[in-house]
């Protein structure tokens, strides 16, 4: 009895107490190290029915072995541990458990970013660097990490010490979706960058304009359709249409292809070189005129104001001319035998006065310079007419 008292008073009580205790290695954790658990009693006490929690649930359970290897830490490997077992005192197995460890696993490398220089969406032809950013453990820096790098699935270049790639000329067919990967040397963490899509722009070519209408010349109300494409060109593409140098008309054609513009002829002033342009981030195009020419556009023509008189000038002149002739040659045969006329043209309406001249230039032989004037007038005081001949001057007005 005197015994089993003493063992009471000196055994540990059961439940927690330092007589077990939770160690866990390396120290610092980082990712990708073999983490290795080890419940341990104090002095070296012999251990049985020795089971590993985390975070409160059993890891795993073990008659006699006191070490659990947890394989490559990873960040999911954080978190609380502790161990219980039965501890042997005096020939008597007494229940154990060990104060809770926290495991910190700290982040080797953050995950790397790739990046494309100058930029994502290269021009066609210049060279782009893709890069593998990213940096290790102060703690770990005398490790070494390597590089690889991929496309659309498959990859550009294995596991290498260089963080960077280069693409000289980059074409079309370049664009797509690029990571990256990295490792530490010798280990067993890699990480993948976030995908960068890169797209390369190709200027736009000469578009060509096609000019859509009925099988003859359209006419003022009719509908014409004017289509523009540019063969190749990254898009989004802009197209705008013209006549002359006066824009009529644009589309945006996101995804690049044909624009379209139903132009409706509202005057004959809409005949006349029409051309299109096409536009993208890069470079610009224009096309080769096309001429719309409109069926009857002289017909339709509504000349207004004093453009009215412009097509009967020429024929006015003429008829002046004319007269002028036709009054020499009844002059002529008066001026020799020193008569006059006997009829004159007609009094004008009203009683005013009005005159008409008729001024012939006509040179002989013997007789240079002369000028005949004609000159008829009715006084306001009388219904009668004169008309005087002269040689050389117009007599006064009486």
């Amino acid at each position: 009895m005197l015994l089993w008292m003493a063992v009471l008073l000196f055994v540990p009580c059961v439940g927690k107490t330092d007589w077990l205790y939770l160690k866990a290695w390396p120290n610092p954790v980082f990712e990708g190290d073999a983490l290795t658990l080890r419940c341990q009693g104090r002095k070296n006490v012999s251990l049985s029915q020795v089971k590993f929690y985390k975070d409160g649930k059993v890891l795993r359970f073990s008659k006699g072995k006191q070490t659990l290897s947890m394989g490559a830490a990873t960040v999911q490997s954080c978190g609380q541990y502790h161990c219980t077992g039965q501890v042997m005192y005096i020939s008597q197995p007494f229940a154990q458990t060990s104060e809770a460890a926290m495991v910190q696993v700290q982040e080797l490398f953050p995950p790397p970013v790739l990046s494309a220089i100058p930029s994502p969406e290269p021009r066609e032809g210049s060279l782009v660097t893709l890069r593998c950013q990213t940096k290790l453990h102060p703690l770990r820096s005398a490790s070494r990490l390597l590089f690889s790098f991929h496309k659309d699935g498959r990859t550009l270049q294995d596991r290498g010490p260089h963080p960077e790639l280069y693409i000289p000329g980059v074409k079309g067919g370049d664009s797509g979706l690029y990571w990256c990967e990295a490792a530490p040397e010798g280990g067993q963490v890699q990480k993948q960058s976030p995908q960068l899509e890169v797209r390369v722009q190709a200027p736009v070519s000469r578009p060509v304009l096609t000019l859509h209408h009925g099988p003859t010349d359209p006419a003022v109300g009719d509908v014409v359709q004017l289509l523009c494409e540019a063969q190749r060109g990254s898009p989004p593409i802009r197209y705008s249409f013209y006549l002359d140098e006066k824009i009529v008309g644009n589309h945006s054609a996101p995804c690049g292809g044909i624009a379209s513009l139903l132009f409706p002829v509202k005057s004959e002033h809409d005949g006349g070189n029409y051309s299109c342009e096409a536009e993208n981030s890069i470079s610009r195009e224009r096309s080769e005129p096309k001429k719309l020419s409109l069926k009857g556009s002289q017909a339709l023509s509504t000349p207004t104001g004093s453009n009215r008189l412009v097509p009967w000038l020429p024929a006015s002149l003429l008829g002046m001319m004319v007269i002028a002739a036709a009054l020499l040659v009844y002059l002529r045969p008066w001026r020799k035998a020193g008569h006059l006329p006997s009829q004159l043209p007609p009094i004008a309406p009203g009683g005013e006065q009005c005159a008409l001249y008729a001024n012939v230039h006509h040179q002989e032989e013997e007789d240079e310079g002369v000028v005949y004037s004609v000159a008829r007038g009715t006084s306001r005081r009388s219904a009668g007419h004169f008309c005087h001949l002269c040689r050389g001057e117009m007599p006064a007005a009486q």
